[in-house]
């Protein structure tokens, strides 16, 4: 019998190694997890809460795991037109950040999911309900699921608006929201008369607007500065009324396929286009293009300044309802929206009688190519059409006899958009040293834009009337998409949330929390924006 082997000094280190190979392997193996829930946990404390949007939604139940993006999701959409093109859309959006194929199917479960229900969503709300297993948003029409898509965007990390590869991760916090909107009419105006903005230009305001949830763009197509839209039957309204703008220089208009492709893109955006041509003052730019639409045949020159009111259009002659008609009759028909914006304010060189008499002439004219009238409030002092909607831009300090005048018509069934200009007027200096913009109407920081109520702003004004709120940004200082920006954000973004999110959701001490960290992605997004500090921003 062979005799056993003694243990040598070389064989008890051999096995010694083993031993602590095999601890540590076993070590590793139990540590795997825990290392492995640590990460995760370290993610997930990053993660943005579920109810960290702006406009704040009406209902945030948070709870349950995550879901996160990976190079596997997919982009699942009901078989429909619509609903497709939203898939893309959000495909278009996350691709370039996280590097993800993200493809677009109307097959399986799981993953990001837009599809269209019956349900107490109106023709705006959404549901999105977020698990382990993937994101479903859930309206019953598109435009909620675009909505929808909006909130989405910014539960993700702000890295994902950025248009090269980020390392992520992408988690959107479990839970559901469902949400609708307080008012149907969240708009915001940009002025392109004074001076001129490129289609281009005017997309990328969209786009902005986009992620906010506002579904108005009101274009100021018209002034003493500019006529920006063609119209064939009056073609020196655009190539000589167009061709300049506040302080001079080249101005421009929009040919009938320019105007065409912003009402599309804006479509594809959810926002409807209300254009306004703007009378019978603030009419420099097409009396000066047609001396016959002057009340003694002389046209004016073409007019660079910033002054109002000294424009008007002659009451008297019937030549000039026939431009109105054919201009509106043109607009109409670019135009698929159920609005036409008639202007009617500052016609300070129009006698009260004769602007009576202009309206009573003008508003059956938009009614007759199927549109309702929108004017400023000014028309109130006359007789609103049926159905029309008086846009009011006064102060908190308008005299009560003015705002009476709005509050009437109003209970007699005249529409309200909000527009108070030392509030909303985007056009406000923030401050005293603030570089562009005007202070005619105050200073306007960000806390007075976000902090009044428009279901009681107006006193004597029925909530049944409220329409919604606008932001206008008129342009007589503003001159690039950076200066559009600028004095944009973040005051729009309040707005949104006003016209927006319910009255019970309104505070400024959670909301300047909740716009903080809209910073970031402003900044990813490449928009200019004022740092005010009455928000708590992060540190850069």
């Amino acid at each position: 019998m062979r005799p056993r082997h003694r243990s040598t000094p070389r064989m008890t280190r051999l096995l010694g190694s083993l031993l602590l190979v095999a601890a540590a392997s076993s070590f590793a193996v139990g540590a795997g997890p825990s290392a492995s829930g640590a990460a995760e946990a370290s993610e997930e404390a990053g993660m943005r809460r579920l109810g960290e949007v702006v406009p704040a939604p009406a209902s945030v139940a948070p709870g349950g795991s995550p879901y996160r993006i990976t190079r596997d999701t997919r982009i699942r959409v009901d078989d429909n037109r619509a609903v497709r093109r939203i898939g893309e859309y959000v495909a278009d959006v996350l691709r370039p950040s996280t590097g993800y194929p993200l493809r677009v199917t109307s097959t399986g479960k799981g993953g990001i999911q837009l599809r269209l229900a019956k349900g107490a969503f109106g023709a705006e709300g959404y549901r999105l309900d977020s698990g382990a297993k993937g994101v479903t948003i859930t309206a019953a029409k598109p435009a909620g699921l675009f909505h929808g898509v909006q909130t989405l965007r910014q539960l993700l990390p702000a890295a994902v608006e950025k248009d090269s590869v980020q390392p992520g991760p992408w988690l959107v916090a479990g839970g559901t929201i469902t949400d609708s909107p307080r008012y149907g009419w969240r708009g915001a105006m940009l002025d392109v008369s004074r001076h001129f903005f490129t289609v281009d230009q005017v997309k990328r305001y969209v786009d902005q607007l986009a992620l906010y949830k506002v579904n108005k763009l009101h274009l100021h197509l018209s002034d003493d500065q500019g006529w920006r839209i063609a119209v064939d039957s009056w073609p020196r309204l655009a190539t000589y009324g167009g061709s300049t703008q506040v302080g001079g220089g080249g101005g421009g208009y929009y040919t009938k396929d320019d105007y065409k492709e912003i009402v599309r893109y804006a479509a594809s955006r959810y926002l409807e286009v209300v254009p306004e041509i703007d009378m019978p003052g603030h009419t420099n730019a097409a009396l000066a293009s047609y001396a016959e639409l002057n009340c003694d045949g002389v046209a004016p020159p073409l007019y660079t300044g910033t002054d109002v009111g000294f424009s008007s259009l002659c009451v008297a002659k019937d030549v000039t309802y026939e431009f109105v008609d054919d201009v509106l009759l043109e607009l109409a028909a670019l135009t698929p929206g159920k609005y036409l914006h008639i202007g009617g304010d500052e016609a300070h060189s129009t006698s009260h009688a004769d602007y009576v008499k202009f309206m009573e002439r003008v508003q059956p004219i938009v009614a007759k190519y199927g549109k309702t009238v929108v004017g400023w409030h000014q028309l109130t002092g006359a007789t609103p059409a049926r159905g029309a909607v008086a846009q009011y831009w006064g102060l908190d300090d308008t005299s009560a006899e003015e705002k009476e005048q709005v509050a009437a018509a109003a209970r007699s069934g005249t529409g309200i958009v909000l527009s108070p200009a030392d509030r909303v007027y985007l056009d406000m200096k923030y401050t005293a040293d603030t570089p562009l913009g005007q202070d005619w109407a105050g200073l306007v920081e960000v806390r007075r834009a976000y902090d009044w109520d428009p279901g009681d702003y107006l006193p004597g004004v029925p909530g049944s009337a409220i329409r919604g709120v606008e932001a206008p940004l008129w342009t007589e200082t503003i001159v690039t998409s950076a200066d559009i920006e600028y004095m944009a954000f973040p005051r729009l973004a309040g707005v949104a949330e006003l016209g927006w999110s319910p009255a019970a959701a309104h505070d400024w001490e959670t909301y300047k929390v909740r716009l903080a960290a809209q910073g970031a992605r402003w900044e990813a997004l490449g928009i200019t924006y004022y740092r005010s500090p009455q928000v708590p921003w992060p540190a850069r």
